[in-house]
């Protein structure tokens, strides 16, 4: 009896053990309408609804332009695939632009490299 009680309670242990992991991974339902929400306003060409719908979720648009993946793509790239050319501007418009001076040059031999 005591065997059977440890072997049942192991396999209860070792089950619980591997569906933790899994539901860690996951995202809430509020969190994944959120994005897919935003993937579809992203792909709408209509930058006033992608601003809403930005908005409404309280989320800042360097924020998604930098973290949020849609279909496999960053989503400037996911809009400009789908033809949405004014939102993807408006998220390249938001990360803003990244300028390197070499501080050990002449003040008269400046290079700068923007990407």
């Amino acid at each position: 009896m005591k065997k059977l009680t440890l072997a049942l309670g192991s396999a209860a242990l070792s089950t619980a053990l591997l569906v933790a992991p899994a539901s860690a991974n996951s995202m809430s339902s509020y969190m994944e309408n959120a994005l897919i929400d935003v993937c579809k306003a992203a792909k709408s060409n209509n930058t006033i609804r992608f601003s809403n719908t930005v908005d409404s979720y309280r989320l800042k648009t360097e924020t998604v332009a930098l973290k949020v993946v849609c279909n496999g793509e960053n989503i400037s790239d996911f809009a400009a695939t789908h033809g949405a050319y004014k939102t993807a501007d408006r998220l390249n418009e938001a990360l803003g632009d990244v300028s390197i001076e070499d501080v050990a040059l002449n003040e008269t031999e400046k290079f700068y490299v923007n990407f």
